[in-house]
């Protein structure tokens, strides 16, 4: 599902166009619907798509079992088109397009990158025919997608400017008797412990609290009221959850590469604002070799919290 990373590091966006404005209260958030990446008009380098990917890895399992609840949900109401939301990657259209054999995806993104990545994707796994990307920026235009079975929204809905009138035009796309599935991470992933064996204690806590900070600055919908939020436009919640991703030590290759990804684009973010020691804690962290590199460490974890909600047409 999708990351809802704020990881790219501090500067001016890089232009203006569909999913960037030069206003401080717009960000580039292609790939959440409106995007991955809240970095403030960054693009999607820096290694994004490596950290989505592996994080569909790690979390395969947790969206194995979400999407299994969702058929339950939907019952004897066919899932034949389905709207992914800031598809980004991928992970949720995949993820759904296995759940549901005879669906087809309309994967919506404003990042062109993305977009030309699940599209690579979806080929190599034979599914070009069953996935249609969308470029579109929902604060611009609800776009012409056709009525909906099932509409995913992974850590997008939070990017949006105006979340209330999409949630709406979400509504007015589904099918009577479709279903939406809404994910929000909680926080952000963390794999270490407080207490590193060097260094200060508590360097990874530093820097999500500095991430927290700037997505708190940036992104005013984070922590949202969200039940109260779909009700008014006009869902019945029927389930919400917490999933719970907890992968101990000793991690599998995949989530090893995922912590390196992640701790490498958060030391990229923060790293002005840290101290000298603790960019120093992440450096040798970051290392490809020596005793503290994160590979050889076996107190290596993966833990994350994500919110889900998921509500009917009503």
């Amino acid at each position: 599902m999708a990351h809802d990373s704020f990881l790219a590091p501090h500067s001016p966006a890089p232009h203006a166009g569909p999913g960037h404005d030069s206003r401080s209260e717009r960000h580039d958030h292609s790939g959440h619907g409106h995007g991955h990446g809240d970095g403030h008009g960054h693009g999607h380098g820096d290694g994004l798509q490596e950290i989505l990917d592996l994080d569909a890895e790690v979390t395969a399992a947790h969206l194995a079992e979400l999407t299994a609840r969702v058929a339950e949900l939907a019952g004897e109401h066919p899932v034949n088109d389905i709207l992914d939301i800031g598809a980004g990657t991928g992970t949720g259209t995949f993820a759904l397009l296995q759940r549901f054999p005879a669906a087809t995806v309309t994967a919506i993104d404003t990042a062109d990158e993305m977009l030309s990545h699940l599209r690579d994707s979806a080929a190599a796994r034979h599914l070009a025919d069953r996935v249609r990307p969308l470029r579109a920026d929902l604060d611009e235009a609800w776009p012409t997608t056709g009525p909906a079975d099932l509409v995913w929204a992974s850590s997008s809905m939070h990017h949006m400017a105006d979340p209330d009138r999409v949630l709406r035009d979400v509504h007015a796309a589904l099918r009577p008797g479709g279903l939406l599935a809404m994910i929000e991470m909680d926080r952000m992933p963390r794999f270490l412990p407080d207490d590193l064996g060097f260094g200060t204690p508590g360097t990874e806590a530093r820097c999500h609290t500095l991430l927290d900070e700037a997505r708190a600055a940036h992104l005013p919908h984070i922590g949202a009221d969200w039940p109260s939020r779909l009700t008014a436009a006009g869902f019945r919640i029927v389930e919400s959850r917490e999933m719970t991703v907890d992968v101990p030590s000793p991690l599998p290759e995949p989530a090893i590469r995922y912590a390196y990804a992640t701790l490498s684009r958060i030391r990229q973010s923060v790293a002005d604002r840290l101290s000298p020691e603790d960019v120093s804690t992440l450096d040798t962290l970051l290392t490809r070799n020596g005793p503290q590199a994160l590979h050889t460490r076996k107190d290596l974890r993966v833990t994350s919290t994500r919110a889900v909600w998921l509500a009917t047409h009503s």
